[in-house]
């Protein structure tokens, strides 16, 4: 907890009688500066102990769900923070991690997990018409938390172009709208739909499907357990 020191008792009151007049005057000059520094002090130790403020609209833009326009940015390593062009997303690599960037403002929206993205590229012949139309050139983005335990989706099946789950081994195509292929997630990762804007990779609309996953007490379907 802060404190302010309290003032030292009045140096003038305090001193002898009989002094004379210029050390009197000294003294209360000394006394002075000493109370002006005391009172510095304590505006220090309010200005440190001070809660620091978020304003509400930076608050609001991180929790936001991805909106329209958003950029992409790499959500970890040495490159966070930085945009996503469509050269770093290569053909058949492991997903990127990432987060949507309000464009206007360069706002990250990290503040909720659920805003986290998986990021890869696919042959555009192997996409389904949904997913096609969901993609820009190839990439696609969906919901990188699974919908079993809300674990983040971080493995990769290169040989069959698969995400994975590292928790329960839940598995999704991502050719096909991120379908449960395997494993006991109850539902597909929500897709959202990208676009290139100048050359980049933008946002181009919502979630489609659900984002989130099974609350606790919920067996591997998501139906509510017996009574």
């Amino acid at each position: 907890m802060c404190s302010i020191a309290p003032a030292p008792h009045n140096a003038v009151d305090d001193a002898p009688r009989g002094t004379g007049m210029v050390e009197r005057r000294e003294t209360a000059v000394a006394h002075r500066h000493l109370k002006r520094r005391r009172v510095l002090q304590g505006c220090c130790g309010l200005a440190l102990c001070a809660p620091v403020v978020v304003r509400g609209d930076e608050a609001d833009e991180a929790l936001a769900a991805p909106q329209t326009d958003d950029a992409l940015v790499f959500a970890y390593g040495d490159r966070a923070g930085q945009v996503i062009a469509p050269a770093d997303v290569v053909l058949g690599a492991k997903q990127l991690l990432a987060y949507p960037l309000h464009p206007a403002t360069r706002r990250i929206r990290d503040g909720s997990r659920l805003n986290q993205l998986i990021v890869v590229r696919l042959p555009p012949e192997k996409l389904t018409g949904e997913t096609r139309a969901r993609a820009a050139d190839g990439v696609v983005a969906y919901s990188g938390v699974c919908t079993h335990t809300g674990c983040d989706v971080t493995d990769w099946y290169a040989d069959v172009l698969r995400f994975k789950c590292p928790c329960h081994e839940s598995e999704f195509d991502p050719s096909d709208g991120a379908r449960v292929v395997g494993g006991p997630a109850p539902w597909q990762l929500a897709a959202l739909p990208l676009k290139l804007v100048d050359g980049a990779i933008a946002v181009a609309g919502p979630f489609e499907g659900r984002v989130g996953f099974q609350p606790p007490g919920l067996d591997p379907f998501g139906a509510a357990p017996p009574q």
